[in-house]
C-alpha cells in the first residue's frame, strides 16, 4: 500500500508545472557530447530501393485482376431485351429516431431519378475479336460509355486505348440480367435496354 501511494505522489508531481521560484541552475557537470543519433526517417528513405518498389508497383497494377469479376459467355446471336429496373423494398427503411421513411412494399424505379449517359459496354477482354469489335465500334470514341470486362486484365487494355476500364461484376450483372458478351446496355425511357451482339467470323 506504501509503494502504492508513493507511485500516485510521484505521478502527481511530475505532472505538475515546474515553477521558476524553485528552479535553480545547478551548471554543467562532466564531460557532455553532442546528440550523434541518426534520424530514423533519414535511416528508412536510405534503405528503401526505389527502382525496386517502382517495378513492383508497375508489376501489381499490370497483373492486377478483380476477386469478384464475372464471367460472361460469348454471344451465339443477336438478341435484344429490355430489363424493368423498378424496385421493390422487401424491409422498412428507419430514420435515426426508429421512424419508418419508406415502407416494406414500396417500388420505385431509379431511373425516374438518375439517367444513363453513353450507356456501358460489355466485353471479355481475353477474346481478340472482341476488343478488336469495341476498337472499330462508336462507343469507343464516345468517351461517356463506360466499358466493362468480363474476362482479361484491365491494365493492357487501359494501355491500349487510351480510356477507363472497369470490371464487370456478378451485382451488376444480375441487376442488368446480363447473358452474354459483348453486349451493349443503354437507357430506353424507363427501362434498360441490352442488345448481345454476335460478332461475325
Amino acid at each position: 500500500m506504501g509503494n502504492c501511494k508513493f507511485f500516485i505522489l510521484i505521478l502527481i508531481v511530475g505532472l505538475l508545472p515546474a515553477s521558476p521560484a524553485f528552479g535553480k541552475n545547478l551548471g554543467t557537470i562532466g564531460m557532455t557530447y553532442p546528440i550523434v543519433e541518426p534520424d530514423l526517417v533519414e535511416e528508412i528513405k536510405a534503405s528503401i530501393d526505389y527502382e525496386k518498389l517502382a517495378k513492383v508497383m508497375v508489376e501489381h497494377r499490370q497483373n492486377y485482376k478483380a476477386k469478384d469479376i464475372y464471367a460472361l459467355p460469348t454471344v451465339k446471336r443477336d438478341r435484344t431485351f429490355f430489363v424493368d429496373m423498378t424496385y421493390t423494398l422487401d424491409h422498412d427503411i428507419a430514420n435515426e429516431n426508429g421512424e419508418i421513411m419508406y415502407q416494406r412494399g414500396l417500388t420505385w424505379n431509379p431511373l425516374d431519378y438518375v439517367s444513363l449517359p453513353g450507356g456501358l459496354v460489355v466485353i471479355n477482354s481475353e477474346e481478340r475479336k472482341q476488343v478488336e469489335w469495341f476498337l472499330k465500334s462508336p462507343y469507343n470514341k464516345d468517351r461517356q460509355t463506360k466499358l466493362l470486362i468480363s474476362a482479361g486484365l484491365a491494365a493492357p487494355l487501359i494501355k491500349q486505348l487510351d480510356r477507363p476500364v472497369f470490371y464487370l461484376t456478378k451485382t451488376i450483372a444480375d441487376r442488368l440480367q446480363l447473358a452474354a458478351a459483348p453486349c451493349v446496355i443503354t437507357q430506353n425511357g424507363k427501362k434498360i435496354m441490352v442488345q448481345e451482339i454476335k460478332i461475325d467470323e
